[in-house]
Formats: C-alpha cells, structure tokens, sequence
C-alpha cells in the first residue's frame, strides 16, 4: 500500500519495498494544492484534488490502487482511557458504553476504533487508546480517493502516523518521553510519546497559513509573494528582512499553543519531563521556529528524518523530493509503514 498525506497545500505520496532485509522508498512524489482546495482540513473540491491524486500517482510512477491516507482535526478525538480488564468478546461492548463518556458526537455519526496500549495486572486495569472519527469526515477524503480511482485500505490519524514514522526511525527506548510536532498549513499535530506509546496527542488549528497570511496582511504582497516569502525561496526579494519580526510575531502565536499543551499534559496524571522536540511539516522550517522551540522550552530540537533508517528512492525526481522535502513526507512513510504487519 501507498501512504497519501493530504494537506492544506500539498499532497504527498510514498511507496515503501523490502531491499535485502531493510525498507527502501521505492517511489515517492510531492504536489502543491491550490489554496482553499482543503480547508479546515477537510476537501472541498474533490474533483480537482482527485486529479492531482491521480496525477501525483502517474508521475511518481506507483501503480498500485490500495493506499493509506490519514485525516486530523476537531472531527477526530482520541482519548486514553483505563477500563477493567475484559475477554476480547466482552471488550467492545464495554468501549461502546465508555465512548458515550468521552466523544462529544452522537456515536451513530462516527467510526470509532480502539487500540489496547498496555495491561495493568496488578490494578486489573486495561489502558486503551479511543480513537473516533466523524463519518462525514471520512467519507470526504473517500470520494476524492474513488474518484481517483483509488481505494482507501486504511483510515489513519496524522499524528500516530507520525508516531510510526518517529517509532521505526529512530527505535526509542521505553522510557523515552518526546514531543513530536508535525507543523503543517493549516493543523499543527502534537503528541507527546513515551517510548512508543502516545501519551498527550493534540491538533490545534494553526499553521503555516498563518505566516503567510501574515506577510500578505503587513507587506501588501499577493499569496504566491508572500508564500515563497515565508519558505525563503525569493532570494531577490526587497522584504527579505522586513519578513523576519512578522515571521517571529506567528511563531510566538505557535509556541504559546504548544506550551499550553505541554502544561496541559504536565498537570495530567502522567506528566513526565518531556526530553526532546522533534519537528516535521511543511512549514517545520520556517526561519526561527526552531530556535524558537529551543529557547522557550530550554530543549534540544531537531528536525525529524523519515529517511533515517529507510534508504532513499533511487529515481532522480523522487530523490529529490525525500532530499529536499524530508520534513513533509514524515507522515506519508509512517502511513505507508502500515503496509509491513511485521514491523
């Protein structure tokens, strides 16, 4: 199966093989949206996004149909929850009754999965990880896939996709606390892990559209300016360095955000001293958001690599894509990992 990551302003694909024992991204490819095509990350134009699907695949060179996507935002809840341990026949049932306390949506209205995370003998406890998804949500990522002649194999979430990405990369140690931030155009997706296990996942509705409507707003330039502004491609620019206290006004915005989630989570029963910061997205480097990051959570920072241990495609347009966009493919390798059951 093919990993999709549909975003706000760019789509992005990645095919994963076996190679001699290890994985190796056999084909991956990127392609800009047009603004207002995802909004509030749901599709509005299902036509036009089915095309550049389509064409996305064509060009990269993937032939199959079966793929992984993944959705995110205010229609998606996840919850850890403890519950008496049950057989595996009774378990659904009592997960039924335990989301009616937890998903603030009538449960006719979504798909609602579960994961077992750990079994707590001695307090006789499970601890499950409750994921629920508003229906609608994803039947509109479902028809765009259909109409591309696509069939959606599996449903994921943004952040545990990142999660997979971050767990076979990067092989943490059990106790291992980190913040993974996936910092795209319109979501910024946090989960705060402990080894492999999320601990703190969040999306909040911020992004790298802020920047650029920032620099439109104060430099009256047009979107595409104010766009190659924010990514720092418009090297003969007169407002380079007019760019950089607007840049740093929106990253101040950002920063206050994670670190309310980040005390959210510190005044949580499982609050543990968060070690490190990993960053991926496609607005993961605009200028000073990670020394930003660095100097208000006094953390190391770095910039997650989805091609650490996963060897990069060999084909010259797909090499350069994992070369020059490492960031921005992160959650499509963790949902094409999904493909390897024995991972």
């Amino acid at each position: 199966m093919a990993g999709l990551d549909i975003g706000s302003s760019s789509i992005k694909v990645v095919e994963l093989k076996r190679s001699r024992g290890a994985l190796e991204a056999a084909h991956c490819g990127l392609e800009d949206l047009p603004r207002d095509l995802v909004v509030d990350s749901m599709i509005a134009d299902a036509g036009t996004v089915s095309t550049a699907i389509a064409r996305l695949f064509a060009t990269a060179g993937i032939k199959t149909r079966d793929l992984v996507t993944a959705v995110s935002g205010h229609s998606v809840i996840l919850k850890k929850i403890t519950l008496p341990i049950a057989s595996d026949q009774a378990l659904p049932e009592a997960i039924q009754r335990e989301a009616t306390l937890h998903i603030p949506f009538d449960l006719a209205d979504v798909n609602l999965d579960y994961q077992v995370l750990s079994e707590q003998r001695e307090r006789g406890q499970l601890e499950i990880l409750l994921v629920a998804v508003k229906k609608d949500k994803i039947l509109n990522y479902t028809q765009a896939l259909s109409l591309a002649g696509k069939n959606a194999a599996v449903v994921d979430i943004d952040s545990l996709a990142l999660l997979n990405c971050y767990e076979y990369n990067y092989a943490p140690g059990a106790e291992d606390v980190v913040a993974l931030l996936n910092l795209g155009a319109s979501i910024l997706n946090i989960n705060i892990v402990k080894g492999i296990c999320p601990l703190f996942p969040r999306d909040v509705s911020m992004g790298g559209h802020q920047y650029t409507e920032a620099l439109q707003r104060e430099l009256e330039l047009s979107y595409e300016e104010a766009e190659a502004l924010k990514r720092g491609s418009a090297a003969d620019s007169p407002h380079r360095d007019a760019r950089l206290p607007i840049l740093k006004q929106v990253t101040e915005s950002i920063v206050l955000e994670i670190q309310k989630t980040f005390d959210f989570f510190r005044a949580s029963a499982e609050g543990e001293p968060i070690a490190k910061i990993y960053l991926a997205g496609g607005s993961s480097r605009v200028d000073g958001l990670a020394e930003a990051l660095q100097e208000e959570f006094s953390l190391p920072v770095e910039f997650l690599d989805p091609f650490l241990k996963i060897s990069r495609p060999s084909q010259a347009d797909a090499a350069e894509v994992a070369q020059h966009h490492p960031e921005q493919m992160a959650v499509a390798v963790g949902l094409a990992l999904r493909s390897f059951n024995d991972l």
